[in-house]
């Protein structure tokens, strides 16, 4: 059972207000920005700290709050994240699984073909859970071939539902949150997925310098772009990937300090 509106409106502005919190919390603390996979501490008011079944925060202003990482920790288990990568009414796997290669390691996959037979959403949960109904799609194995990338790391999400709620049945079927990567790493729910995350520390750094570098130059990044970004990502990871390495690596970089400004318009 999703909440009424108004308090999806209340979560939604809650939510984002937290991911900010946290996020300005890595920068100015200068952390290590792997920790924005899964950093032990977020910022609750009231609220959002009830949705999380968390207790002891009441009120509307917002609390630093340790975590012990069972649940909740980083970035892919906070309610904002959860629920842009859901549709309004159910959760998506595929959704989840495409927002952590685009967003986190830079590898997005391609745009589905066209004629995709759509899932028996009203089946869900009902006569059949959305895991099954996903596996019967991979059984096609032009669809495997994407699919198999991106539902793992969708599976491991499960337990958070369309608006970042924790829960144990996908109606009236458990949820089973455990993947198997393509390289045949296995895992089970988001805790083990962070962690493998966390192994990928260059890819995940590479990307959030791409990002960094493409906003400094205020362009897309090109093919002559690739030895900055490279560097970036070696300075930082030699620094224990502070953010502060990858701000000042921009700063430094040959494609910031020799970027063209704007012709005047005539």
């Amino acid at each position: 059972m999703l909440p009424h509106f108004s308090q999806q409106e209340c979560l939604r502005k809650s939510g984002k207000s937290k991911t900010e919190l946290f996020v300005e919390a890595i920068i100015r603390e200068d952390r290590s920005v792997l920790d924005l996979l899964d950093a032990p501490f977020t910022f609750l008011n009231g609220p959002l700290a009830h949705h999380y079944g968390i207790a002891g925060i009441d009120g509307e202003q917002f609390q630093r709050v340790a975590l012990d990482g069972a649940q909740r920790s980083g970035l892919l288990t906070q309610a904002a994240i959860l629920t842009v990568s859901s549709y309004p009414t159910r959760t998506s796997p595929v959704l989840r699984g495409k927002w952590v290669l685009q967003n986190l390691l830079g590898t997005p996959p391609p745009d589905p073909p066209e004629g995709v037979p759509p899932l028996d959403v009203a089946a869900v949960g009902t006569t059949v859970s959305l895991r099954a109904q996903l596996e019967q799609h991979r059984a096609n194995a032009t669809c495997a071939v994407c699919h198999d990338q991106i539902d793992p790391l969708g599976f491991g999400l499960e337990r958070y539902d369309a608006v970042g709620a924790w829960r144990t049945h996908d109606g009236s079927f458990p949820i089973d949150d455990s993947g198997t990567l393509p390289d045949g790493t296995t895992f089970r729910g988001s805790q083990e997925l962070k962690a493998i995350l966390r192994t990928r520390a260059d890819q995940f750094t590479r990307n959030l310098a791409e990002k960094l570098l493409t906003y400094a130059l205020g362009r897309g990044l090109e093919t002559y772009d690739r030895s900055a970004v490279e560097t970036l990502q070696s300075q930082a990871a030699a620094d224990d990937h502070r953010f502060s390495s990858l701000v000042l690596g921009v700063v430094h970089s040959e494609p910031f300090r020799l970027r063209r400004g704007e012709e005047p318009t005539p």
